[in-house]
């Protein structure tokens, strides 16, 4: 068995694909590749066959309808065979002497863990600039911890896609399956198997490269208001999909409800960003339908800071808002 898979999921990918894949392979003997082409109408697919071919111990290229990122990633949970499973998108890349470490860690340890951290970086080559976020202020450094022992999470310091690595079991006893043809799932993925990890392990090393810089990322804002109907869908799978309120550990639950406060006003701002009378109501109704479905996650996510500042409201309510959303924006670089 090897000690990880990555799946990439692929849709187009031909122009940067060969980066993600080459980042991994200096790793090949104890790696698992998934390249999983989501109907393309590029290259991607005879790209992948190719890498399939070269590397038959390492690389498989599996083929699929266009389902979405989501339906790529469900692919890969399902075909994966390694102990630890990572997605990795088709335009990022891995830091080569980080996945070493990562892999070695790995394979060093004594009793499985459902979770390790890594660091991820922010990376905008068109501006030579980076933006690392690290954890080692809220969380313990190489060795093996519980919700417990972690501490406060600074509002940039999210657990996201590019910092996980889950145990495959643990990741399949969650019963994740990420939805069609929709954008943003990533934070159902970070999300709903949380309530099942219980070993974590952070090791402080910058693996992830997320690339930011194309005018056709789903992360570009104005695509992000274009679809705001798929991020709604998101969030509110989020209110509905797990028991937050139900989880034991107070430290798990508190991070679950900033998690879902943060998310709720990314939803919040963009729908008063895109102006129209339409969305305004939306963003009520995103209230309303979490108070609706369960008022004590509510309540505690209104308690947050961010859930505070929800409550603006008017055309300067809303103004103050918008630019709180541009000084987090400037701040965390996160589009």
């Amino acid at each position: 068995m090897k000690t990880l898979t990555v799946a990439i999921p692929c849709y187009n990918s031909e122009a940067y694909m060969d980066k993600a894949i080459e980042s991994i392979l200096i790793c090949r003997d104890d790696v698992e590749i998934l390249i999983v082409d989501d109907g393309s109408k590029d290259r991607t697919a005879e790209i992948g066959d190719a890498y399939a071919e070269k590397y038959p111990d390492t690389i498989r290229c599996i083929h699929q309808e266009n389902g979405g990122h989501g339906e790529a990633v469900n692919t890969g949970i399902k075909n994966a065979t390694g102990r630890y499973f990572k997605v990795l998108d088709s335009d990022d890349w891995f830091d080569q002497t980080a996945l070493i470490k990562v892999v070695t860690t790995l394979k060093s340890l004594e009793e499985d863990i459902d979770m390790m951290i890594v660091n991820y970086i922010y990376d905008k080559p068109s501006e030579n600039r980076q933006h690392v976020i690290k954890y080692t202020n809220a969380l313990p450094v190489d060795r093996v911890f519980s919700w417990y022992n972690v501490k406060h999470f600074r509002a940039s310091q999210n657990l996201l896609m590019h910092s996980i690595i889950y145990n495959t079991e643990t990741l399949r006893k969650s019963g994740l399956v990420l939805p069609k043809h929709t954008f943003y799932v990533d934070n159902l993925f970070v999300y709903e198997p949380l309530p099942y990890v219980e070993k974590m392990y952070y090791l402080n090393v910058d693996l992830y490269h997320y690339f930011i810089g194309r005018s056709d990322q789903s992360v570009n804002e104005g695509i992000m208001i274009s679809r705001i109907d798929q991020q709604l869908a998101v969030n509110k799978r989020m209110i509905t999909g797990v028991d937050v309120m139900g989880i034991k550990s107070r430290k798990l639950r508190q991070y679950m409800v900033k998690y879902l406060a943060m998310i709720s006003t990314v939803s919040t701002c963009l729908l008063i960003k895109s102006g129209t009378e339409e969305n305004i109501a939306k963003k009520d109704e995103l209230w309303a339908f979490m108070k609706e479905q369960n008022p004590d996650l509510y309540k505690a996510v209104k308690r947050t800071f961010l859930g505070r500042a929800m409550g603006l409201n008017g055309t300067y309510g809303h103004k103050a808002l918008v630019m709180g959303y541009k000084i987090a924006h400037k701040l965390y670089d996160f589009n």
